[in-house]
């Protein structure tokens, strides 16, 4: 105890010294904007790159589960590829196949990118990935693994950007039973991050449980055929007039790494347009009201 109270007699002005500097620099930050903004600016980045470490880390030990997941959505696609071209076979020659294959395709720009940093347990959900505007994403880009659909950037830094999952309460997509006409929308009530449910399936669609449900490029987000989640249980809505389906979701977020963002290249300008629509059209309503 002796030679700690040496120790400090010795050592205040150091001590002192390093108080004030302390002290200083808080002041400095909070006090001006620009040293403000700086500080932000690095922190988030600081916090971005250790998300990335240790999601590599966690990448790392899970590689078997990704690779089976992978693996087993690559023999899925495959058979949905030999069927199609099976009957696309018995309609045209193969020249017009691979035709139509790269006209379908060549509207759809793709990026791939990791997951640095994932909530499961919020009501409200966030995913980072270590993508942003460097690298060509904006906001409203469609965000999708190898399993199905994940959701929509949200925010875009200069390196990474937040994604709103099909896991978040907010979130809401277009979609549609596969090989079917029956249009709905899916979201998150919270809870069981495995389960999400579709409002809006006509009482007279004729369905059962197991089939799977797909994006249907309504949206101006994400293009038709994204896969969504497979039915395992139909109710009826609160008003009785539509059904509700349960969802089981193909992606497993709890084991999210590698996604991809997806965009068609002409979806900003359809997505421009229909939000003039609606703003004109509250706009409209506005002044009437007023009147």
């Amino acid at each position: 105890m002796q030679n700690l109270i040496e120790f400090l007699a010795k050592s205040f002005h150091w001590l002192l010294f390093l108080l004030l500097e302390l002290i200083g620099i808080v002041l400095l930050f909070q006090y001006n904007s620009y040293q403000g903004s700086v500080w932000i600016s690095s922190a988030n980045a600081v916090t971005g790159k250790i998300y990335e470490w240790q999601s590599g880390i966690e990448q790392f030990f899970s590689l078997k589960d990704v690779n089976m997941q992978l693996t087993r959505r690559n023999l899925d696609l495959e058979s949905q590829l030999y069927n199609l071209r099976n009957q696309l076979a018995e309609l045209t020659d193969t020249v017009a196949i691979e035709r139509a294959e790269y006209d379908s395709l060549s509207q759809y720009r793709l990026l791939k990118a990791q997951v640095v940093h994932m909530t499961l347990q919020e009501r409200n959900n966030l995913i980072t990935i270590n993508k942003g505007s460097d690298d060509g994403v904006t906001t409203d880009m469609g965000v999708v693994s190898g399993m199905g659909i994940v959701g929509v950037v949200y925010l875009v830094g200069q390196h990474y950007s937040v994604v709103i999952p099909a896991i978040n309460s907010h979130s809401r997509i277009s979609c549609a039973i596969r090989g079917k006409n029956y249009f709905g929308i899916m979201k998150w009530d919270g809870g069981d991050t495995r389960y999400g449910y579709v409002d809006g399936i006509p009482r007279h669609a004729k369905f059962d449980n197991g089939e799977w449900v797909e994006t249907n490029g309504y949206s101006a987000i994400f293009p038709p055929g994204v896969t969504v989640g497979k039915v395992v249980e139909k109710q009826n809505s609160r008003d009785g007039l539509s059904y509700r389906l349960k969802v089981e979701l193909s992606t497993d977020f709890s084991q999210l790494r590698d996604v991809c963002l997806i965009t068609d290249n002409s979806y900003r300008e359809r997505l421009l347009l229909e939000r003039a629509a609606t703003d004109s059209l509250l706009m409209n309503i506005s002044e009437k009201q007023k009147q």
